[in-house]
């Protein structure tokens, strides 16, 4: 099998590279990491599926209470339901938009405070108490003064979602630029460059590594937001379906919706892994 697949991602990169003149060391070393790694994302695969079907005997052999567990093919029948009833869709894009929409504000908004505190030192030292504060708050706390605010709709929701993650990505961008060389913004000082300049030139690629890890952050925290957001209110997406599934004993829809949130989610962080593997290319 093992050599069936060396052969196989031989011939691929031999296709791919033909005019290229790598030495042998390099091909050989590049089919072993490129093995490797299709290795891991079958294992990946296989105990995914093994989970799945143990699942589902379990169940089907009455090991496990399906009532209160689910399985798989419960699962499939639920979706297969709601796709039917028209409201599958729904409720993913209801949840995927106020998701993105909350990610990506948060993440500007976020930078932008950021951006503003590197730049102005006495407004940092005076905001920091405040930030620190706001970041240990409980922001279901809020919850209620949100639907006040913005309306028990996917204004609110989102606004949970910004606040989830605007704090993070403010603490973690603000300390990237901070950790910062002194001696190459000496150095730059030295030669006259503006601040802006110092900004873009080194403190944003320096910044970048760190920037792609709170993307990633962002990603797990948005999904919280959101679904904390539509348990406080909400009339579709995948958390209502969680919070109705719960109160009638729905149990196959609570556990169908949290299978599909980590489908979204997975897909979701697949996403920002493609962008920062480009950015290391």
């Amino acid at each position: 099998m093992k050599n069936k697949i060396q052969n196989l991602f031989t011939k691929f990169f031999k296709k791919k590279n033909k005019n290229l003149n790598y030495s042998k060391e390099h091909k050989i070393y590049v089919k072993k990491i490129t093995v490797e790694k299709w290795t891991i994302r079958l294992i990946q695969v296989f105990i995914l599926i093994s989970i799945f079907v143990l699942w589902e005997l379990l169940t089907m052999y009455n090991v496990l209470d399906a009532f209160f567990i689910s399985s798989p093919s419960r699962m499939i029948n639920t979706v297969v339901s709601l796709y039917e009833s028209g409201e599958l869709f729904l409720h993913i894009g209801t949840t995927l938009y106020e998701t993105i929409v909350g990610f990506l504000l948060a993440t500007f908004i976020g930078y932008l405070i950021a951006v503003i505190l590197w730049w102005n030192e006495k407004l940092r030292k005076i905001f920091d108490p405040y930030i620190v504060v706001l970041n240990s708050l409980p922001k279901i706390a809020l919850g209620p003064l949100i639907i006040i605010w913005f309306g028990a709709g996917t204004s609110a929701i989102i606004v949970m979602c910004i606040l989830i993650c605007v704090i993070i990505t403010t603490l973690s961008i603000l300390g990237s630029f901070l950790s910062c060389d002194k001696d190459k913004i000496l150095l730059m000082k030295s030669m006259n460059a503006k601040k802006y300049q110092i900004f873009f030139k080194l403190i944003v690629p320096h910044s970048m590594p760190d920037f792609i890890s709170v993307l990633k952050i962002n990603v797990g925290m948005s999904w919280v937001g959101t679904i904390m957001g539509e348990y406080l209110v909400s009339k579709a997406g995948l958390g209502y379906l969680i919070v109705y599934g719960g109160t009638v004993f729905k149990l196959d829809l609570v556990m169908t919706s949290t299978v599909i949130l980590c489908l979204l989610a997975g897909g979701m962080y697949f996403i920002v892994s493609r962008i920062e593997a480009r950015f290391k290319r």
